[in-house]
């Protein structure tokens, strides 16, 4: 498995998700002490997402977070290149569309939609992932229509240094042992602590959008900055 601090490439990081997509959302709830409820309740509230738009949900996995798009009347593309992912969340709805959520396979840096076909675009916990996220920011901006809006969730820093501190020693030693537990792959939650701490803080992620050519970039924390919601439009 390719660590974090390395080149992170696609078959790599797509196989060890592959491996724990039947116990992804589980150990999710459990590592988060349920806070990742909240935290997709504070994307569908920054998206706005309004009946008939069409919302692009990057990095979606199990499509655990598209659904929340749907109860606001969007249509909704789980986009994820994890294909055991996408195969657990269309086994779990009975299908690879129902309900409002379509599944499709596609690489953040070469997304296979057309130019200017969603009102707003989300990616949530898997910017950190890609290998070049100006790249995918670009073809985040590329797929956008004029006017249209990107919320980006991901794991972050805490403002104040020494707590910030105690949070990565917590990352570093007990995340991927409570992590291995519940899913018998601690390896796959070692890249995942290591992936936080290498992550760019608020203010560094914000000029990724801003030089991506996103417009009215701001960002605000949840949970003490654990993670940051980012947002942006495209002007033109």
């Amino acid at each position: 498995m390719t660590r974090a601090k390395l080149d992170k490439k696609p078959q790599d990081v797509a196989a060890m998700f592959d491996g724990i997509a039947d116990n992804y959302d589980l150990v999710n709830d459990v590592i988060s002490l349920g806070q990742d409820r909240v935290w997709r309740r504070a994307v569908v509230n920054a998206v706005d997402a309004h009946s008939g738009e069409l919302v692009l949900d990057l990095a979606a996995g199990t499509g655990t977070s598209s659904e929340s798009f749907v109860t606001k009347g969007a249509r909704v593309i789980a986009c994820d290149f994890s294909l055991g992912m996408l195969r657990t969340g269309a086994q779990r709805r009975g299908g690879a569309s129902r309900g409002g959520v379509t599944f499709v396979a596609g690489d953040a840096l070469h997304l296979p939609f057309a130019d200017e076909t969603f009102d707003a675009v989300t990616i949530s916990f898997g910017l950190r992932n890609v290998n070049d996220i100006d790249q995918a920011l670009r073809e985040l901006l590329r797929v956008t229509k004029v006017g249209g809006r990107l919320v980006i969730a991901e794991f972050s820093h805490i403002p104040v240094a020494f707590v910030d501190k105690l949070y990565s020693t917590y990352l570093m030693a007990a995340l991927p042992k409570i992590a291995g537990a519940f899913s018998g792959r601690s390896e796959a939650y070692d890249y995942l602590s290591e992936s936080i701490m290498a992550w760019p803080d608020q203010p560094a992620l914000a000029r990724h959008l801003q030089d991506a050519g996103w417009s009215r970039v701001a960002w605000r924390n949840l949970t003490l900055g654990t993670v940051a919601l980012h947002r942006g439009f495209r002007q033109k």
